[in-house]
């Protein structure tokens, strides 16, 4: 657990008293104190740090996403402005309660969750920042992504504060870590499978696959797996492989959620599928062509 972060220091300007947002965690933190984290969020936390203005040491930003009973999932982000010196930190908070207002007007489900900054270590200035993340959401998380790739590797963590001292006197703030995992809907880990790949390419950049091509590398993966779930049965029938109970009911599950369908009807389907994909394209070039040619008649 990362130490207790210095009390707030008075030269520092309080951020303005704000109504709160939301209550986004109001009560204990749910989950097991685990934040599922998407990688859309990442990739816009490292854009802005990239696009962050000239002398800035980091940027911050507010996180967003849901909250049930079962889990704390940040599901979006975006920056907020800000300029901070070593007496003290200014943000905008104005432009941050506008983007939040056109984010709820586009995605109403999410609402503030905490806050983000860059960097590998959280600073005096953290406390001021959080103290006012801690009036838009209860319980506020505070996400810290290394950009500068310390012990060559970009760390993520998570922490929520919860205050330390003496009852009237003067009160500090402890940040506690979280547990971060990761997880991406269907649309994401297509992106996230094409960024894996530009490691393996020497100047850092890969073009798109076409649709048949990403059908061929799927189909050749079905194909892999399936060898792989064929051995494993043929040496557990053998004796080679202790058998397990747990992967004999995966398999069983995997069994039965395959439909039960003809060859003859299976083809059948199949080709028609086909010839509706082949028609459905045809009638697209030919649109297209079609607004070319009046494109062309319009500017005679």
């Amino acid at each position: 657990a990362p130490p207790a972060a210095a009390p707030t220091p008075p030269a520092a300007p309080a951020p303005p008293p704000a109504a709160p947002l939301s209550a986004a965690l109001s009560g204990p933190f749910p989950g097991g104190r685990v934040v599922r984290l998407h990688p859309v969020v990442l990739a816009s936390i490292v854009d802005s740090f990239e696009r962050r203005n000239e002398g800035a040491a980091r940027v911050i930003g507010t996180l967003l996403g849901t909250v049930d009973k079962h889990s704390v999932e940040v599901t979006n982000c975006f920056s907020v402005p800000h300029n901070e010196s070593e007496d003290e930190v200014a943000v905008d908070m104005e432009f941050a309660k506008n983007m939040y207002e056109l984010h709820k007007k586009v995605s109403p489900s999410e609402i503030i969750l905490g806050w983000y900054a860059t960097g590998h270590d959280i600073t005096e200035h953290s406390v001021l920042i959080h103290e006012y993340y801690s009036r838009e959401a209860h319980n506020p998380i505070h996400l810290t992504v290394d950009t500068s790739l310390q012990n060559s590797r970009m760390s993520i963590k998570a922490y929520v504060s919860a205050p330390m001292g003496v009852p009237g006197k003067t009160m500090g703030v402890m940040f506690t870590p979280l547990t971060v995992k990761y997880v991406y809907y269907d649309t994401e880990r297509i992106g996230v499978d094409l960024i894996m790949k530009t490691c393996f390419s020497p100047n850092r950049v890969i073009g798109l696959s076409s649709d048949l091509q990403q059908v061929g590398s799927a189909s050749a993966r079905i194909q892999d797996t399936l060898t792989m779930v064929l051995q494993y049965a043929e040496d557990v029938l053998s004796g080679k492989v202790a058998a397990d109970n747990t992967v004999g009911r995966f398999l069983m599950d995997l069994i039965n959620q395959v439909p039960k369908i003809s060859p003859e009807d299976f083809e059948t389907m199949l080709n028609s599928n086909i010839n509706d994909l082949l028609m459905v394209t045809y009638l697209a070039n030919l649109t297209q062509s079609q607004i070319a040619l009046n494109e062309k008649l319009l500017s005679l």
